[in-house]
């Protein structure tokens, strides 16, 4: 409730109550109330299931509620505020944390609710409720919310959200190289209306762009393909990146990208072989394309559902499932690069005809074993 930092404040293209709310909205939370004192607040909320709060609250059951108090100055992670929803609290006590953020259990949250519209903070609230309460210190995780206390914050709390967009599924030289330059240019087109799908389109036609220089057996031609097949990796990223900085992730665009993602695989493994049958006369290499996308599309339905949930093995896996899950990375593109410089991506063909059956079955005896446990 502070307003140190105006809550219309944008941050990486949402005012900053409004990204408290959605954020609030993707961590579970089921009645999100706004204190009406806020300045716009009624406008910043529009379109979402917040409500303000006001003085005559209608009745609430007296049962047992899980109450969380956020100051208005802070940018929350949705994993951060679904971990206070989930942690483990005695009742009726009231646990702080050095921003302000305080969570209770509480069979009396009329009272707590009449309190909140009373005051003009967050620091008035917790005064008013440390008279009849417990307070203990707040074992939260503070690495899951950024804390504004003035307008020069702003740039700092943006960098740290995109850092936190790096996802756990990264190769090497995708979290080293391609993310430096996808969160830069994600920091630009997030004050922008681009949206993630159209973000998802524009990747999959540069890829499908860059896979039709591979009909060609000249090396400046496949290396241009190459280079295109990189961008698209890079630019793949983006809408992702926009998709949870703006809060808007949906199924239906994790889908579009998912399958957009292999359909340009498809593509330009396809195009080799025609390339090489062009070039050669022979017919075989469409045999080895074939074989490529089939196994590369059987792999995708395989590891579709573990890469939307962005699931990585833990400390327990397996080696079948951290041999997988190192298959599962993009950092093949950069071999592609290379090959196609000299003229060969035919090589690469080859070594996929190969690779691709191992990993679609090491994949479906993965998941033999997973059953069977």
């Amino acid at each position: 409730m502070a307003e140190r930092v105006p809550p219309g404040t944008l941050v990486a293209g949402l005012p900053l109550l409004r990204r408290i709310v959605l954020a609030g909205a993707r961590a579970g939370f089921v009645d999100i109330r706004v204190h009406k004192a806020l300045a716009g607040a009624e406008d910043l909320i529009a379109g979402t299931r917040a409500a303000t709060l006001t003085a005559d609250e209608p009745d609430t059951p007296r049962a047992s509620r899980r109450i969380v108090i956020v100051p208005a100055n802070i940018v929350p992670q949705p994993r951060w505020l679904r971990s206070l929803l989930e942690a483990e609290l005695d009742r009726e006590a009231i646990y702080v944390d050095p921003s302000l953020t305080a969570v209770i259990e509480t069979a009396d949250a009329a009272g707590i609710l009449a309190a909140a519209s009373r005051c003009r903070g967050a620091g008035e609230l917790l005064a008013e409720l440390r008279g009849a309460r417990t307070q203990l210190a707040g074992t939260f995780e503070l690495t899951g919310r950024f804390t504004l206390t003035a307008r020069g914050d702003v740039r700092r709390a943006e960098a740290w959200l995109l850092r936190g967009l790096i996802k756990q599924r990264e190769g090497f030289m995708s979290r080293h190289f391609e993310r430096r330059i996808s969160l830069a240019l994600t920091r630009r087109l997030v004050t922008t209306r681009i949206t993630p799908d159209a973000m998802t389109l524009v990747s999959v036609a540069v890829g499908l762009v860059g896979g039709a220089f591979f009909l060609s057996a000249l090396p400046a031609y496949q290396l241009a393909g190459a280079l295109l097949f990189l961008a698209h990796s890079i630019l793949d990223g983006c809408d992702g990146e926009l998709a949870r900085l703006k809060l808007v992730e949906s199924r239906r665009g994790a889908i579009l990208d998912f399958w957009g993602d292999n359909l340009v695989h498809a593509a330009v493994f396809g195009c080799i072989a025609v390339g090489w049958t062009l070039a050669t006369g022979a017919v075989w290499p469409l045999a080895l394309g074939s074989v490529t996308i089939a196994s590369g599309l059987g792999s995708a339905a395989c590891v579709f559902r573990r890469t939307m949930l962005d699931v990585v093995p833990g400390a327990g896996a397996s080696m079948t499932d951290r041999l997988t899950e190192a298959f599962t990375h993009r950092d093949f593109i950069y071999l592609v690069v290379v090959l196609s410089a000299v003229g060969r991506a035919d090589v690469f063909l080859v070594l996929a005809s190969i690779g691709t059956p191992i990993f679609l079955l090491l994949l479906l005896w993965a998941g033999a074993a997973r059953r069977q446990a």
